[in-house]
C-alpha cells in the first residue's frame, strides 16, 4: 500500500460543481443541492483502500455529530472500477448501506470531479463555508491503519468547530494520506 498526500488546495478556493450519480439514491445529485447552511465536507472515498476502511466509523459519527449544525457531508469515490471493481457503483451502494452512511456516495466515473479537486488519495477531505469556500483540506486525525492511535477525528472536530465558531480558517493543516486514486 503506497503512501500518497493529498495535494495542496488554497483556502479560499471556491468548491469545482458537479452533477452525479449517488448510488444509495440512483438520483443525479448536484454540489448546489447538497450543500450545507452553514459548511460542506467532501471526501473523496472508496471501498477498498485500507485507510477509508479505518476511518470510515468516524466519518459516520461526524456526520451524525454535524449534519444538524447545518454542515453537509457529500462523499465521492472516483476509482477506475475496470481494475477496482470492489469500487464499483452496486458495492458502493452496499457499502454505505452496510455502513450507514448518513450521507450521499457518489460516483465519479469520469474522474472529472476528483481531477477539478486536484483530489490525489483517498481518504482526501475538503471543508468548505457557506459561500462554498474551502476552510480546510488536510487530515482526520493523526490515526493510521497499524499506528496505535485511535480514530478521533479530532483535526476534522477542530476545522469544524471554527468554521462554525465564525473564526479564520486554521493556518497550520496536515495533508490527508492514503492509496492514490486509482487513475484510468
Amino acid at each position: 500500500m503506497a503512501l500518497t498526500p493529498s495535494n495542496p488546495f488554497p483556502t479560499g478556493t471556491i468548491a469545482p460543481t458537479f452533477i452525479l450519480p449517488d448510488t444509495i439514491s440512483g438520483n443525479n445529485l448536484s454540489l448546489a443541492e447538497l450543500k450545507g447552511k452553514k459548511g460542506t465536507v467532501i471526501m473523496f472515498i472508496c471501498n477498498h483502500c485500507p485507510f477509508v476502511v479505518h476511518v470510515n466509523e468516524e466519518l459516520v459519527r461526524l456526520a451524525n455529530d454535524f449534519q444538524d449544525k447545518g454542515i453537509a457531508f457529500i462523499a465521492i469515490s472516483s476509482n477506475d472500477i475496470n481494475d477496482y471493481p470492489q469500487d464499483a457503483p452496486q458495492y458502493m451502494k452496499a457499502a454505505a448501506e452496510s455502513l450507514g452512511y448518513p450521507f450521499p456516495y457518489l460516483y465519479d466515473e469520469s474522474q472529472a470531479t476528483a481531477k477539478a479537486y486536484d483530489a490525489a488519495c483517498t481518504p482526501d477531505f475538503y471543508i468548505f463555508d457557506e459561500e462554498l469556500k474551502s476552510v480546510y483540506h488536510g487530515q482526520l486525525d493523526n490515526s493510521r491503519p497499524g499506528n496505535g492511535l485511535a480514530v478521533t477525528g479530532e483535526s476534522f472536530r477542530i476545522a469544524i468547530d471554527t468554521l462554525l465558531k465564525g473564526e479564520k480558517p486554521l493556518e497550520h493543516q496536515l495533508p490527508s494520506i492514503g492509496c492514490g486514486i486509482k487513475w484510468k
